[in-house]
């Protein structure tokens, strides 16, 4: 289970995830470069009030549906590679297409490398975000192991395509400095409301869960109907 870092640390990282492909081409050392100006004007950056009206929650199901169940996850962190792996699956088919649960998704943000890969699922908007969030889950030993910075961003974008995204649109997604900052603050934001410490974290009508297995989560589940 991963523990969330301190919120200043995850702005510093983040605030350089945008201008990723300014550096795209350069060297190892580019791209430090680039991350330590960032974390510069990081502290400056955060302490300024941030506008999230315009991130909008990623959502599967039924919206009448009687439970709301909503998933704090990190695409870095490996115990929530496994939970979409082997659990998130049955979950959809038993509670969520059949109506009976809400499911929202928020990201959470160790790395900039979680930021990128959150910024390339929502590039495809509300219809594809589940599936591109499908592909980083099933291919994050792969991508998140990639190598250096530029490695793995080339192999984020590379998940962005198998899904359809052009080369484009990825491009302008990965530059957005100014989402990226909108998403760290809604993150933030969002953290602190639900108390959220470590991913992957539920809420559930409500009431904080941490990670479970699928007995268990249908049992949760159940106790709701």
């Amino acid at each position: 289970m991963n523990r969330i870092i301190p919120m200043i640390a995850v702005a510093v990282l983040a605030i350089g995830a945008g201008l990723y492909f300014f550096t795209q081409g350069g060297n190892n050392a580019a791209i430090a470069q680039t991350t330590e100006v960032a974390a510069e004007t990081a502290a400056e950056d955060t302490a300024a009030a941030t506008e999230t009206d315009g991130i909008q929650d990623m959502v599967l199901g039924d919206p009448d549906a009687p439970i709301t169940v909503i998933e704090y996850a990190s695409y870095t962190c490996p115990h929530c590679g496994s939970f979409h792996t082997n659990t998130y699956p049955q979950l959809k088919a038993d509670f969520i297409d059949t109506g009976k649960v809400k499911f929202v998704f928020r990201e959470v943000y160790f790395d900039r490398f979680g930021l990128w890969a959150s910024m390339i699922a929502r590039c495809g908007g509300q219809e594809r975000f589940f599936g591109i969030t499908d592909l980083l889950f099933k291919s994050q030993a792969d991508w998140t192991q990639a190598g250096d910075p530029v490695g793995i961003a080339d192999a984020i974008r590379k998940v962005g395509r198998l899904a359809g995204l052009s080369e484009e649109n990825l491009q302008s997604c990965l530059q957005d400095e100014d989402n990226a900052k909108a998403l760290v603050a809604w993150y933030q934001d969002n953290a602190a409301k639900d108390d959220i410490s470590s991913t992957p974290s539920f809420i559930i009508n409500g009431e904080k869960f941490g990670n479970m297995n699928y007995a268990d989560f249908k049992s949760t589940l159940e106790g709701l109907e």
